[in-house]
């Protein structure tokens, strides 16, 4: 056993320690061979030569120069918690069987309903990432507020929304008629007397209204929703009030994500991702229930052949709050980074991309490059408009631009469309993205546009 983990430590530090050096994506031209399975055994050395190969293929999200959608650091020490967690290979989700590594596990959820000042009364469940967490709250919502025949509900988002949310009430049975998709002020972000006026059109036309989906830290843009405006609509209109901060949840550990997130702690649930703006592996996300037992009604069944287990105590058991029976140790993935480092390490690094976005966007913009919104969190969105051009060169101008600046292999963004316009970002949340990778991309942009 030794023998083999020293070899598969040797390749990930080489791996890690190569990611400044390493093209931030790379695609040569080798189709992918299906294969049998084999009957007899191959060399671990030779397989980690194959390990090696493909990791080096495709786009680097380790990397610095990673700036596309939303990074994921993939810290090592949550690599660390990975290989202990399978190794153990305990099972968590039922507290008695392993009480102990469910309590880490319980500690860890319980830290992130103390960032957000949740009450003794919140729970909370570690998920596969956004996308389940947000499922979970809108099954929530739907369980506290509407009956068993719910097609009447109607959830309140806007075209800004992460598209894990629409998705998430489709799989929980609403049809895309429930989808209601509330106007933006100029700024990106929910408007707030809109909201109020299609909550009182739908009672009008018999409907019933009883989720609104905010976002602390768009995709698109990093916009933050007005939250503690929704949050009074919510209240005073009896809807389930849910934030969706995947992205942007861990900046509240920030002074400037406080001011940012002010009325977040009002929300009923919140989705977070700690593999995005917390650096840990793809595959760690997390749903916050101010009242707990919400989310346990939405959630549990009994099953006779569990009869001689504890219910729970003090340390819930996590298969009653979630989709999943059976899942890996998710928690010491969060439970020993934090531990390990503490939370001010976590601070500096968010304080520092906020600071990076805000230099990108005041170097772009010098530089002459269209931006139509300031960074609120660390995504900068912008394009370049050529001089005489029309909409449509416009956007093809910026999709060739785009391609160029990845063909550097240097840094790799991606895109969206804003409002129709064809965008470019930036979105920097790696941990290993710092001052000289940003000066490097902006370099690059810059001479791509000459």
């Amino acid at each position: 056993m030794a023998e083999l983990g020293q070899a598969v430590l040797s390749l990930v530090t080489s791996l890690i320690n190569g990611l400044p050096q390493a093209p931030a994506a790379h695609f040569p031209n080798t189709p992918t061979q299906s294969e049998p399975a084999p009957e007899n055994p191959t060399p671990l050395p030779a397989l980690l030569d194959t390990i090696a190969q493909a990791a080096q293929q495709g786009v680097n999200t380790a990397a610095p120069g990673y700036l596309a959608y939303i990074p994921g650091g993939g810290l090592y020490a949550a690599a660390l918690a990975d290989f202990l967690a399978t190794a153990l290979n305990r099972y968590v989700t039922v507290w008695n069987l392993a009480p102990a590594l469910a309590h880490m596990e319980n500690s860890a959820i319980r830290w992130l309903c103390d960032l957000f000042d949740y009450p003794g009364t919140a729970r909370g469940i570690l998920t596969s990432g956004g996308s389940l967490a947000n499922f979970s709250a809108i099954v929530t919502a739907r369980r506290t507020l509407l009956p068993p025949d719910f097609l009447n509900g109607t959830i309140y988002v806007t075209a800004q929304t992460h598209v894990s949310s629409a998705k998430a009430a489709m799989l929980a049975g609403f049809p895309q008629s429930s989808i209601r998709v509330v106007p933006t002020t100029n700024d990106l972000r929910m408007n707030p007397a809109a909201l109020s006026h299609m909550i009182t059109t739908d009672r009008s036309a018999g409907l019933t209204p009883f989720l609104v989906v905010a976002s602390a830290g768009t995709t698109n843009t990093g916009a933050v929703d007005p939250l503690t405006d929704l949050a009074h609509i919510a209240q005073a209109e009896g809807l389930w009030f849910h934030v969706d901060a995947a992205y942007g949840g861990p900046f509240y550990l920030t002074q400037r994500g406080k001011n940012l997130f002010t009325g977040i702690s009002t929300a009923d649930s919140i989705t977070l991702d700690p593999h995005k703006a917390l650096f840990l592996p793809y595959g760690t996300g997390a749903l916050l229930v101010r009242e707990g037992h919400l989310l346990r009604d939405a959630h549990h069944l009994g099953a006779d052949y569990l009869q001689d287990l504890d219910a729970e105590d003090a340390i819930p058991n996590f298969s009653e709050y979630s989709p999943e029976l059976t899942r890996d140790f998710r928690g010491l993935r969060l439970w020993l980074p934090l531990k390990l480092h503490g939370l001010q390490p976590f601070r500096d690094a968010l304080n520092e991309k906020l600071d990076l976005a805000a230099y990108a966007h005041h170097e772009l913009e010098a530089a002459g490059f269209d931006l139509p919104w300031k960074p609120e969190l660390s995504i900068v969105t912008f394009r370049w408009i050529p001089a005489n051009a029309s909409p449509t060169t416009t956007d093809a101008y910026n999709a060739d631009l785009l391609d160029r600046v990845n063909a550097s292999g240097r840094v790799f963004l991606s895109s969206t469309r804003v409002n129709g316009h064809y965008m470019l970002r930036l979105a920097i949340v790696s941990h290993r993205t710092h001052r000289d990778r940003i000066d490097e991309a902006l370099t690059i942009l810059k001479r791509a546009t000459h």
